[in-house]
């Protein structure tokens, strides 16, 4: 048995929104009559949340539905009351009143955003009646702060409200609207007059209604392509005016899409669609520079461009429209001669038998009155082979029929017509269309006048002959065209495939972020076969070449042979061979992939400035809170000291142990403030090592000094090579490290070694100390890390200064686990080989 609970869990409750035009407009009141009317009929009506903003009318509409109590959230000291969602699912009503559907919860609360709470409760089987306002669209956000001046906090997707079962608009005229403000029905009486000189203005209000309106008629729009598509109706609607203009290629695009653009003009919200069709082999016949300014002049317009595929040109047409649900289509009369149209037809009249209800609109153009030169006209074949193509034209035939007519058989004129015919498409692979054109009336002369009756004449003495001459020239003619085309198809294939290729390597390298501005401008150079690219960037004094290939090419855009524009201020220059038509996609192409790589460029600069500056705001914050403390300390201790010393009667031994404290703290805040000094030296890239080959005899004796040699032992082997360094540096380094580990070693003796490697030389320091944990090993290298060393008089700037300064010197510094506890300072420093050598 099936319990009720799972079978109401089986249906998603369905989803009403009252979408107002502006605030003020009656939404929530009108959501509020509708629950009534629906409590009237019987349903199980509960409110969720309903907020009446102190509105009188709001309010009695309220008076009397049961309302779900609401839930508290404590968040940062404070009580707020949100939806309380589980209990609405607990108590599961039929119908569920939930107001401002893009209202963000309180922090703590069970989602994020209300809409999460409509979608579970939707869930659960519970119709929601919710309410929002046009300008918390996310879609329409930027366009409502532009219009009102006011950026809305709170939006909700578009597609939560698309998907809604039911979209009731609420709207109110703006002269209206203004007279409820100011009668008070909308905010109190102390925020009527800036409300109506700001956003309430006639015109921001009038601009949001259009906005709801062209919003909610593109859902409609939407739909209403759903009901047909879900009825399987072919047949258009005019709902909408929608015109479809169809784009060849050829030069008369513009002439349709102006004339389409017109069109769509004189009727308010029309659209204007243009479909490019492609050939279903995926070859591109068309002039794909026509293609791109066509699209280019679309956007312009102000319509979209689309490409599809198919078979058939007309058919294909026909089915877009019908897909868009379009009122009118555009085409162009064919530029093709007479005898084609006369025996093919045109594209404009199988649309128009195609089209049904929707308008064909055939536009006349210049490029109509005259002949429509066909592209194959133009061979893709090198010259040569068309020489030697011609070549064979008139020799192949005129060879074979002599070398078959010297067997003096009479009736070899099949074995002739099957020879010659193969002569023609041999013809045709080697020279194309033309030339095997011309082999086929040179081997019917051939057949004529050596193996037809009357021999060793052009005169055909039986009519039979002339039409076996008759089919062998038009078998022939038919084989030569079709083997011309399937090489062109080929060629045109292989140019596919080599600018798909091309474009896959570009795609790859753009989402992998490997180009560099100079690898563009060489792989450009490699790909069109370029003597020289170059990349220039125009700057307040002029064009600059930012990267080249080859010897230098240009230094202005003016000087390429080609250019090609990457964006406002950069430009492809190459100098070489004039590039085909064809190869003008791929450039694109680079162009596109040179502007991320700049882009990019930018980003990659920016990011790095912000990681400084952050970086640097964090050393100002921690350089702040250091002075405000670690150096108040000495000041205090010395300033305490100074007053004792102004007190009569103090004793001479009292007096010398102030004045050891005095110096004590100025030594202490003497090296606060070096180390501080350091710091920003090393930040602003002021420290500039003077390296040359030194002994470590001559360093480490001078850096641990200051200690006791039962605190710290030295132990450098005299065979220990030289290092390249600035001994001064070294020393700071080395006394620096040797200072914090004779701090923590707990009275056992620190070890200072020396350990010689192939390319480096290695200063240890050992301490037995209570180590650090290898997590922390990193941080502790970082400015004002303590590490929880609670002792005065310091920063915690040691190790961050002698890091740098390692790096300035050439070196690494590290820390690693000493044996038997503690912690091993390795400071590795170049050798000096040269010095060692000598």
């Amino acid at each position: 048995m099936i319990k009720r609970d799972e079978v109401v869990n089986e249906r998603r409750g369905r989803l009403t929104v009252y979408l107002g035009a502006a605030p003020g407009v009656g939404k929530t009141y009108a959501m509020l009559g509708e629950a009534r009317r629906r409590i009237d009929r019987g349903t199980d009506v509960v409110v969720g949340v309903v907020e009446t903003h102190g509105r009188q009318f709001t309010s009695e509409q309220l008076e009397g539905l049961e309302v779900v109590p609401r839930r508290e959230v404590a968040y940062r000291g404070t009580t707020f009351t949100e939806m309380d969602t589980e209990a609405i699912v607990a108590r599961h009503p039929a119908v569920v009143l939930v107001d401002e559907l893009a209202h963000t919860n309180v922090p703590g609360s069970r989602h994020e955003k209300r809409a999460a709470d409509v979608e579970e409760l939707r869930a659960a089987g519970i119709d929601v009646i919710t309410t929002v306002n046009i300008q918390h669209l996310e879609s329409l956000n930027d366009e409502v702060e532009r219009i009102t001046g006011v950026k809305q906090r709170e939006t909700v997707p578009d597609e939560v409200v698309r998907a809604a079962d039911q979209i009731q608009l609420v709207d109110m005229a703006p002269d209206a609207l203004r007279r409820r403000m100011a009668h008070g029905n909308i905010y109190k009486p102390e925020h009527i007059d800036a409300s109506l000189t700001s956003y309430f203005r006639v015109g921001n209000l009038t601009a949001l209604r259009e906005l709801a309106l062209l919003w909610l008629a593109d859902r409609v729009d939407d739909q209403l392509d759903d009901y047909r598509r879900a009825h399987r109706i072919q047949e258009t609607w005019p709902a909408k005016e929608r015109i479809v203009v169809a784009v060849t290629g050829g030069p008369e695009s513009e002439t349709l899409l102006r004339r389409g653009a017109r069109l769509a003009q004189r009727a308010a919200g029309a659209e204007l669609l243009a479909v490019h069709v492609l050939a279903s082999d995926g070859l591109a016949s068309p002039d794909e520079r026509r293609v791109d300014q066509a699209q280019k002049l679309v956007a312009a317009l102000g319509g979209t461009f689309h490409t599809v595929t198919g078979e058939d040109v007309s058919e294909a047409v026909v089915d877009f429209a019908r897909g868009v649900n379009a009122t009118m289509m555009i085409v162009g009369v064919s530029r093709h001669g007479r005898l084609r149209r006369l025996f093919m037809g045109t594209t404009g009249d199988q649309i128009a038998s195609l089209a049904g209800a929707i308008d064909v609109h055939l536009v006349t153009h210049d490029q109509a009155t005259g002949r429509l030169l066909s592209r194959p006209a133009l061979s893709p074949l090198s010259r040569r082979r068309q020489l030697v193509g011609w070549v064979l034209a008139f020799v192949l035939p005129f060879a074979l029929g002599g070398l078959l007519h010297a067997f003096e058989d009479t009736d070899t004129l099949s074995l002739a017509s099957l020879a010659l015919l193969a002569s023609s498409v041999f013809v045709a692979l080697i020279g194309g269309l033309f030339p095997a054109l011309t082999a086929a009336v040179v081997g019917f002369l051939t057949l004529n006048y050596w193996f037809t009756q009357p021999y060793s004449s052009f005169r055909i003495g039986e009519p039979r002959i002339l039409l076996v001459l008759v089919v062998y020239v038009a078998v022939a003619a038919a084989v030569a065209s079709l083997v011309d085309r399937a090489s062109r198809r080929a060629t045109e294939a292989v140019t596919a495939r080599t600018e798909a290729t091309t474009i896959a390597g570009l795609a790859r390298s753009v989402l992998t972020g490997q180009d560099t501005a100079d690898a563009i401008v060489e792989r450009v150079r490699e790909t069109f076969g370029q003597e020289a690219v170059s990349l220039l960037t125009r700057s307040a004094a002029g064009w600059e070449v930012t990267a080249a290939s080859g010897e230098h090419c240009a230094s202005h855009p003016d000087e390429g042979d080609t250019r090609v524009r990457v964006d406002d201020d950069h430009v492809l220059a190459l100098c070489g061979a004039p590039l085909r038509a064809t190869d003008q996609r791929v450039l694109d192409a680079f162009a596109l992939q040179t502007s991320l790589v700049l882009e990019y460029r930018r980003l990659r600069e920016r990011e790095l400035h912000a990681a400084t500056l952050e970086k640097a705001d964090a050393t100002s914050t921690a350089l702040l809170r250091a002075v405000s403390h670690d150096l108040r300390t000495p000041l205090a201790v010395m300033r305490t000291a100074v007053d004792g010393l102004l007190v009569d009667g103090v004793s001479a031994d009292d007096r010398a142990e102030l004045v050891r404290t005095v110096d004590a703290s100025a030594d202490q805040l003497e090296r606060l403030i070096d180390d501080l000094l350091d710091l920003s030296r090393l930040q602003t890239g002021l420290i500039r090592p003077h390296l040359a080959p030194r002994s470590l005899d001559e360093v480490l004796p001078l850096a641990v000094a200051g200690h006791d040699r039962d605190r710290v032992v030295l132990d450098v082997p005299e065979s220990t090579p030289f290092v390249l360094t600035d001994p001064g540096l070294l020393g700071r380094v080395v006394a620096n490290l040797v200072d914090n580990a004779v701090k923590h070693s707990r009275g056992v003796p620190v070890r200072v070694l020396a350990h010689a490697l192939p390319d480096t030389v290695d200063v240890i320091v050992v301490d037995q100390g209570p180590g650090v944990p290898e997590v922390q090993r990193e941080r502790m290298f970082e400015p004002f890390q303590r590490l929880g060393d609670t002792t005065t008089g310091g920063l915690g700037l040691g190790l961050a200064v002698a890091r740098g300064i390692t790096e300035a010197l050439g070196g690494t510094i590290s820390a690693e686990d000493t044996p038997g506890g503690g912690l091993t300072m390795v400071l590795s420093l170049p050798r000096a080989a040269e010095a060692v050598e000598a």
